[in-house]
């Protein structure tokens, strides 16, 4: 074992809510303060430790995806620039719903449950029976909290916090935080779908080992590290032929290969497999192998979460939901109203959602040529004229060119009988 993993071990090993430092690491463990970093951002990277303002670096739960929508006390610090009055040492833990005091007590107690977090002004009463019931309190209005308050969140370790706000705008960061995790949710990555602990090829090894490789898996794409399996290279059916078996792998191999990390969305790494022509990509961590995904993978993914109901809607999601599709003869029409949110500061329909909805016309158009998961390669748009809010807009959009895997569209954007933007989109399919 390597001492970068025995590091993460002894991370891995320590109570839920200890503080860390690299100084203090590198003290106890006997290692440079380089060495202590690289470990503690590598356990953040790995969900083991979280770097909180105001706090330091804390050992926590390894978050699970499901919770991904829950936030840490911490968190809601700092979404409300809150001050932390009392149970510091609970701010690592997460919130599973809030509520707002504006009742009685006896009505408030059937409400508060363990690690919820209770919204309420300067009632001393609501505060003590929040955190008897094992939940959190954020005071606003930016009033203090009494000494017994304080010390009692700090023995039951629930975190006492207060905030200037009012209490309609803290609910709402609140509720604007969730929905953005909500949303991050739906969005598929790489680790949800990579291969972890592949099979790989030392730089050192020879040709005869990848055939070895490939008669035993039936692959024919391995990627090649060094001693600290580091991701050098890649090798393939294409790189040994006709090779020598004795030759060295790293000759042969196409080194600097394309690589992503677990974070990487998919829908990135299905455009660098389109445009680099990548049927593997090795999945890595400063620069150390974990895992793969391949082309039949992502695309596999990508068909599976268009089947799916999505639980929050996006900006783009929004727009649409505003239009109706027709299929013409020859071109899908988009016919709908701009709604408030697509608007600029000057009145007009921003081009940023135009362009979303250019982008949604040119797919329709090219899956209705029998195109499917499609990556937009470029766009050209010449705007003619402003486009005036909350007007009824027509997008046409007709497959002028395609080939096997690529299309062109046209597409004109009517507001009335006027035409107030054209534009030329090319796509490639996935497929």
């Amino acid at each position: 074992m390597t001492k970068h993993q025995q590091l993460l071990k002894h991370i891995e090993g320590l109570a839920v809510g200890e503080k860390i430092s690299v100084r203090q690491m590198a003290r106890s463990l006997e290692v440079s303060e380089g060495t202590a970093y690289r470990a503690i951002k590598e356990a953040e990277n790995l969900g083991l430790v979280s770097s909180m303002p105001r706090v330091g670096t804390v050992r926590i739960e390894k978050k699970v995806k499901r919770d991904i929508q829950h936030l840490t006390f911490a968190e809601v610090v700092n979404i409300v620039d809150g001050s932390i009055m009392g149970g510091r040492d609970g701010l690592h833990k997460s919130l599973n719903k809030f509520l707002i005091g504006a009742m009685e007590l006896g009505s408030m107690a059937r409400y508060i449950e363990p690690d919820s977090l209770l919204i309420v002004g300067d009632r001393e009463e609501a505060q003590r029976l929040a955190l008897q019931m094992g939940a959190a309190v954020l005071i606003t209005g930016g009033f203090d909290a009494a000494g017994e308050i304080r010390d009692m969140a700090d023995d039951l370790q629930m975190p006492l916090i207060s905030s200037s706000y009012d209490t309609f705008t803290i609910a709402t960061m609140i509720n604007r935080a969730i929905f953005d995790r909500m949303i991050k949710k739906d969005i598929l990555r790489v680790e949800d779908i990579m291969v972890r602990d592949p099979i790989f090829l030392q730089e050192n090894d020879l040709a005869e080992a990848w055939l070895i490789q490939a008669r035993q898996s039936g692959h024919s794409r391995f990627p090649v590290v060094d001693v600290q399996e580091r991701v050098v290279g890649m090798v393939t059916n294409r790189d040994v032929a006709g090779v020598d078996p004795e030759t060295p792998l790293e000759r042969i191999m196409t080194t600097k290969p394309y690589t992503v990390t677990p974070r990487s969305s998919l829908a990135s790494v299905a455009h660098l497999m389109v445009w680099q022509g990548i049927e593997l990509v090795p999945v890595v961590e400063e620069r150390k192998l974990l895992g793969v995904v391949t082309r039949q993978d992502v695309l596999k993914a990508l068909q599976l979460a268009q089947r799916q109901p999505q639980v929050q809607m996006t900006h783009g999601d929004i727009l649409l939901s505003q239009f109706s599709k027709q299929s013409l003869e020859t071109a899908t029409v988009l016919k709908g109203q701009m709604p408030p949110v697509a608007m600029d500061r000057g009145g007009s329909v921003s081009p940023g959602s135009l362009m979303t909805l250019l982008t949604a016309a040119s797919e329709f158009a090219m899956q209705r040529a029998g195109f499917k998961d499609l990556v937009l390669d470029s766009i050209s748009v010449y705007f003619l004229h402003p486009v005036p809010p909350e007007s009824e807009m027509e997008i046409r959009a007709g497959v002028i060119d395609s080939g096997r895997h690529f299309g062109k569209v046209d597409l004109v954007v009517k507001c009335g009988n006027e035409v107030v933007c054209k534009a030329v989109a090319s796509l490639q399919s996935l497929d």
